[in-house]
This record gives structure tokens, sequence and C-alpha cells, in this order.
């Protein structure tokens, strides 16, 4: 199988976001993903740092007066201000969020431009999906996915985008941009109930465009892929996706201490598996995937290197 050219992503201010002690989100998060990249089996993986998001990028999916409040938050260097009771921001965290939506950016720009490149991964912090246009939360500021696809249909004109989201939580922030756009689809499982109590399989979107597959609690490796290749996969298949954008979420690992699901990190090699071959069939192979949450370390960098790998098909 021919290896991909693979860009990674990230930026030492992303390290900066410091959400405070004993925090999950914590920057030790990026460090033991980065760390994992840089064993030899990845010496083949391009790196860029990434550029922070324009004004113009973030407004796409932000309104102003929110874009303008979150950038205006910058704490004294021992201070946090807390956003709400679970998502905080320091010192660094509002430049940190600009160069987390900018790598998703740079990741569109670099499959969907003249490059050589067919798929990215953005190794960022703060995660984004459970921001909503103008409602920070569980951990997000900006929506880093949405943010993304818009700029794929801004300046690529790309028509549909899918964004696939196997993180423990449901992204009811992505889901509230794809709701009621068509030429958008979003699929996620997720485990039910758990934080942020949305995601049913009610949840349709317009026209089928949202596929949501709640897990019960202590949901293992069958249930998950069963909710992917018999739910999500096929409908993802009909929607034909130009370019898909991956919410890459590792905190549905058994070892994971903030859910109950059962993932092993294999099943993460199977989903970016099989997320390829659509890529492959209705996009070029061209796949852009963003860091989500995942909060044990050694659990956390053993699968994002997995899902990195199957981008590189390695």
């Amino acid at each position: 199988m021919a290896s991909m050219s693979t860009l990674l992503i990230s930026h030492p201010a992303l390290l900066e976001h410091d959400p405070g002690e004993h925090h999950p989100e914590c920057p030790d998060r990026l460090r033991a993903v980065m760390a994992a990249l840089e064993d030899e089996s990845f010496a083949l993986l391009e790196r860029v740092a990434a550029p922070p998001a324009t004004f113009e990028q973030l407004q796409r999916v932000h309104p102003e007066r929110y874009i303008e409040t979150i950038l205006s938050i910058r704490p004294a260097a021992d201070e946090i201000v807390m956003i709400d009771g679970d998502t905080a921001m320091s010192a660094g965290s509002a430049e940190a969020a600009l160069h987390a939506a900018g790598a998703v950016v740079a990741g569109v720009d670099a499959v969907l431009g003249a490059g050589r490149i067919d798929t990215a991964f953005a190794a960022v912090r703060p995660p984004g999906h459970h921001a909503t246009p103008d409602i920070p939360g569980g951990f997000c500021l900006f929506n880093n996915v949405a943010i993304g696809v818009r700029h794929a249909q801004a300046q690529y004109g790309i028509e549909r985008v899918a964004i696939l989201d196997f993180d423990v939580h449901h992204g009811q922030g992505t889901q509230a941009v794809v709701d009621a756009d068509a030429s958008l689809f979003y699929g996620s499982s997720h485990q039910y109930p758990l934080y942020p109590g949305t995601g049913s399989a009610r949840e349709r979107g317009i026209d089928g465009n949202v596929v949501n597959v709640p897990l019960a609690p202590n949901s293992g490796s069958r249930e998950f892929r069963i909710a992917w290749s018999e739910r999500i996969l096929p409908q993802l298949d009909r929607f034909a996706p130009e370019l898909l954008i991956v919410s890459a979420g590792f905190d549905a690992h058994r070892r994971d201490p903030l859910a109950q699901l059962r993932l092993e990190t294999e099943d993460f090699r199977w989903i970016s598996d099989e997320l390829m071959k659509i890529a492959d069939r209705h996009a070029h192979g061209r796949v852009v995937s963003a860091l989500e949450g995942g909060y044990d370390l050694d659990a956390l960098a053993a699968s994002a290197a997995a899902h990195v790998r199957a981008l590189m098909r390695v």
C-alpha cells in the first residue's frame, strides 16, 4: 500500500494555554502526543508551525462580538479566568486558541492547495467541538473543525464536507453548525448519558445530514465498530464528501478517566482506516484531522500515533 504525504501541524503557543493545576485538559496532553510522533516510524511526517487564524476565518463560524470577547480575556500570568465550570483561560489561552483554529485552516490549505499533501493532523489544544458559534464550553473556545470546514468552502469552493467525530463526548458545537446546512455532514459516536447531554439518535439535522449513535457506558470495541460500520459509514458514503475533517478525540479509550467506554487503541486505527477508504472513494484521499479529547496520557499518545499512522498508510 502506497504511503501518503502527511502533514503534522502544531505550535509552541498551544502549550501556553494553562487551565490550572489538576485540570484534565493540561499542556502535558499535547506534549505526550508530540513525543509519540517523534518515533522513527514517523520520520516521513512533514511538520509545520500552525499560523494563527485570521479574524475573517473565525468569523465564518463565530459572530464578531463573540470573537472579540474571547480574544479580550487575557489574564495576568498567575491568574485564571473561568468561562464556565469546566472551561478556563490563562494568559496564553487566547493566543493558543488562535493557533488551534489556524492549524486546521492550514491543514485544509495543505490538502486542497497545489502542494503534495494528502492528509494532515492538527495536534492542537484547546479542543473545539463543544464550542457553538456563540457559546464556549467543554474546554473549547473556538470550533476548530468548523472553522476549517468553512475555509474549505469559502476558499476552495468545496461543496460537500463531512465531519466525523469519534470523541467520547458529543460535539454539540459542531452539530449546531451542521444542523441546517445540507452541504455538511456530521457523524458522531459518543457515550450517552454523558456531557453535554446531546446527541440523541433522533437528532438528524436537515435531510438526515446528522447521524448520532449514542453508546451506553461500558460499551466496547464491538458496539463502537457496529455503530460506525452499520450506521454512520453507510450514510457518509452516500453523502459522498469532497473532503473529510475528523474530530479526533481519544477519550473513548478504556483507560480514560473522564468517561466509561472501553475502546482499545486498535479501534482508533480501525476507524481511521475506514474513513480513509471513504476519502479515497469520494475525496481524492483528502483528510484533515484535529485533536479533540483524550485525558489518559499514555492511551492518548498511543491512540493518536495509531491514528496518524493510518493517515500516513504505514
